[in-house]
């Protein structure tokens, strides 16, 4: 190959059907504009599935198209500087038509991977790639979340350890759990779910973050965990 980017943005058409001619995959990643708590970017979810798509192509060839910033659904939509979709139509639409050209320059697998991970987003896109197969097209579609990994070391979460240590192995600089409040002078409720409601609560010292607490992050883990996302994804069309 004449560039090791896999990113389209950053190859030319010939180096696009050089990448394309070894393994006919295109990775379609997306995710929201939703709120992480004060340690992690509005922009995670998108962050985050685009930078297992290029993990997963360094591994099993193919491209990945920039990702969406786009998602539905979840617990967040009114949290500080969510932007959000109310409705599915118009992600559906865009997904679609990029599926449409995908199949008409001949490539032959799309991976759609979203890294925001609520249930309608989830439904959503299993809902465009189970309709376009339907249609007999050559290209073929799965469409997957970053929740629905089997076996992770990590448990799934929302701003949590597994988020916080996912975004850190592909940009470490854009989390700071230095901006949560200090674990000791503000520690969580004894017996708390850290996935139930109480998290709502804007007094709570990890207020919208649903999942085990990020201030102790073992960022050794950070690696293992994308690692073991990448070799999911880039098992997908096998």
């Amino acid at each position: 190959m004449s560039t090791g980017s896999s990113a389209i943005e950053r190859l030319s058409p010939a180096e696009i059907e050089d990448r394309l001619a070894t393994t006919s995959v295109a990775y379609l990643p997306l995710g929201s504009l939703e709120f992480h708590g004060p340690h992690l970017p509005v922009g995670l979810d998108a962050l985050t599935a685009h930078g297992i798509c290029l993990r997963a192509a360094e591994l099993a060839g193919g491209i990945v198209l920039p990702p969406f910033y786009q998602g539905v659904g979840g617990e967040h939509s009114r949290y500080p500087w969510t932007l959000m979709s109310e409705r599915p139509e118009a992600i559906e639409t865009l997904l679609a038509e990029t599926l449409d050209r995908l199949d008409e320059l001949g490539v032959r697998h799309a991976v759609i991977l979203s890294g925001h991970f609520a249930d309608e987003q989830r439904d959503l896109v299993t809902r465009i790639a189970e309709g376009w197969n339907a249609e007999g097209r050559v290209l073929r579609a799965v469409a997957r979340t970053i929740g629905q990994v089997p076996e992770p070391p990590v448990r799934p979460d929302h701003a949590g350890r597994f988020e916080s240590l996912l975004l850190h192995a592909i940009d470490p600089a854009l989390v700071r759990v230095d901006r949560l409040p200090d674990p000791v002078a503000f520690p969580v409720p004894a017996g708390e779910d850290p996935y139930g409601s109480g998290r709502h609560d804007t007094a709570h010292p990890l207020h919208g973050v649903f999942g085990a607490d990020p201030r102790d992050l073992d960022t050794e883990a950070a690696e293992p965990l994308l690692a073991h996302l990448a070799a999911w994804v880039a098992s997908l069309t096998s």
